[in-house]
């Protein structure tokens, strides 16, 4: 991603990303593609990182329930030309990006922290002395 001086995203990025992950979010919600694939397919679409120039953009995802991880991946990247033109019509851009689905992995990182957290031995130390 290109990065600003702070190293962030830049306002651009983001805003393209965003649109992209709605476009995305809508076409599987709204069942706009016929593939017999998606029918049983629920996600949920949590970010879209574009690269600088606009060509690549991956998509975050996260089946519902957490099931079928694998497949859905597997799925929705065999879809993701079909998936792309969609997203050609619906977002003004000079190119459209190639899309490419991977597993959003920050879910299990805050469920593996949230465990942390409330583990005896940080309890503990989170209740201090209350004198």
């Amino acid at each position: 991603m290109k990065k600003s001086e702070s190293g962030q995203p830049s306002l651009r990025l983001l805003r393209v990303g965003e649109s992209i992950r709605q476009v995305i979010s809508e076409v599987l919600f709204r069942g706009d593609l016929h593939a017999p694939e998606l029918d049983s397919l629920s996600v949920t679409v949590s970010e879209v990182r574009c690269s600088p120039d606009l060509r690549h953009a991956t998509a975050f995802i996260m089946p519902l329930g957490g099931k079928d991880r694998e497949e859905s991946i597997s799925v929705l990247n065999r879809l993701s030309g079909p998936i792309a033109r969609e997203v050609g019509k619906r977002v003004r851009l000079k190119y459209t990006p190639r899309l490419r689905f991977r597993l959003d992995e920050s879910f299990d990182e805050a469920g593996h922290i949230d465990a942390i957290l409330r583990s005896p031995k940080v309890a503990q130390d989170l209740g201090g002395d209350e004198d």
